[in-house]
């Protein structure tokens, strides 16, 4: 077994460790933005669902994605995975196998964000299930296994659209039939800002994320050989900084203050813009995909709140928007010496032909996504009884109607307790 091949393995497999950390990240960012009674309860169904996605995986989604004796839709095999090594791939396929399920888990968190606060833990167990295995596999077939959008030349390095997009756009299905959380609207049709109660734990979440993108993006080259991780590492870096900075001017100048969220979301919008072009791109391009990416997070995350779309986590803009935004930035930005799929952008004398392809790639697989989301949560709604806790349960928070325990049980002491016992 040569030297190579044993690099390849572990650099893949430091890959999906950042990635599976990203969990971590997503835990604080999502418990920090939302309300201190749900805490315990968004840590538990994290770890839980990625369990459970991980088993789903195992047994269905990596066969959807990369079986042989596929069709332009779906692959069919290797279901079950059993580990073997069956291929030279350059590196272990197990290990590829590991690196290909956290990003799975990652899109499944990123979905459920958008049952924030007022979502039954059985939704979650069903949707878990449903989307692992009908809908990002599908997704990730058409464009990493070989599926239609890949034999057009669909530019999606790391995942902008088969991991972001496709989250956000289950994300938004469930913000529509779940409605918006109790007191999140005015009679009159205003918004209410709920805060979430933890600004530190959302700043370290993001910063844990942002570490872990460096195993998103970089792992996703699978080799060490000629050392371009490094250069798209370059990139991603750039990316995040340039939408943090953004996001924080734009809120300066419109609010007449730095708005902290606002800054954290603009360096996970910069993350998430560049995830798909960040082998395709020079450095200067990543930085001003990043900026944009930082300013459409400030809007868009506006424009949602206006129409009542209550998204707690900011799924939408964050995954959603600058998703489409990164998508369709490579039609743009791609060079001639680093496209190594598809053609080059626009700007490159490439003309619109890879823009149109990116752009077809976005809305075939937004529409999918959203669609088989929304048919699955509506037909879970008749079969449930409601996707929804009752409003009881929803203003005593779901840690102690879901779970029965407090994530802070010292601040939820009840007076007939002895509170220094």
């Amino acid at each position: 077994m040569d030297t190579l091949f044993l690099m390849n393995s572990l650099w893949v497999m430091l890959g999906a460790i950042l990635v599976i950390f990203m969990l971590g990240g997503f835990i604080l960012l999502e418990a920090g933005s939302t309300r201190m009674k749900n805490a315990g309860h968004i840590a538990g169904k994290t770890i839980f669902t990625f369990g459970l996605a991980s088993l789903v995986f195992w047994a269905i989604g990596y066969g959807f994605i990369f079986g042989s004796n596929g069709n332009f839709l779906v692959g069919l095999s290797d279901f079950f995975y059993s580990g073997y090594q069956v291929e030279d791939m350059g590196l272990a396929t197990s290990v590829f196998f590991v690196f290909q399920l956290a990003f799975a888990g990652i899109s499944i968190t990123i979905a459920l964000g958008g049952f924030a606060e007022r979502a039954k833990l059985s939704v979650y167990l069903v949707f878990t299930v449903l989307f692992s295995a009908l809908i990002y596999p599908v997704i990730a077939h058409w464009i990493w296994g070989g599926g239609w959008l890949a034999e057009h030349g669909k530019q999606d390095f790391a995942g902008s659209t088969v991991v972001h997009l496709t989250g956000a756009m289950a994300a938004f299905a469930a913000t529509i039939l779940l409605k918006p959380r109790i007191g999140k609207y005015n009679k009159d049709g205003s918004a209410n800002n709920i805060q979430g109660h933890n600004q530190v734990f959302t700043a370290l979440g993001v910063l844990i994320l942002w570490i872990g993108w460096f195993g998103f993006n970089a792992g996703s080259t699978v080799a060490v050989d000629d050392g371009f991780f490094g250069f798209v590492a370059l990139n991603t870096n750039l990316a995040a900084g340039a939408g943090a900075v953004s996001a924080l001017i734009i809120s300066w100048m419109v609010l007449g203050k730095s708005d902290i969220p606002t800054m954290l979301n603009g360096a996970l919008a910069g993350l998430v813009a560049i995830t798909a072009s960040c082998a395709f791109v020079d450095t200067w391009a990543a930085v001003v995909i990043g900026f944009i990416a930082g300013i459409l997070v400030f809007y868009s995350a506006r424009f949602f709140e206006k129409r009542k779309i209550d998204d707690p986590i900011y799924a939408l803009s964050v995954h959603g928007v600058a998703g489409v935004w990164g998508t369709l930035s490579t039609g743009f930005f791609a060079t001639p010496e680093l496209a190594t799929v598809g053609l080059p952008g626009l700007f490159y004398g490439g003309g619109f032909t890879q823009l149109g392809v990116q752009f077809m790639g976005v809305a075939a697989s937004g529409a999918y996504a959203f669609v088989v989301s929304f048919v699955i949560l509506a037909i879970a709604k008749k079969l449930m009884n409601g996707l929804r806790v009752s409003e009881e349960e929803e203003i005593m928070g779901l840690d102690i109607s879901e779970h029965g325990s407090y994530g802070y049980p010292e601040l939820f002491v009840t007076k007939d307790q002895n509170v220094g016992s």
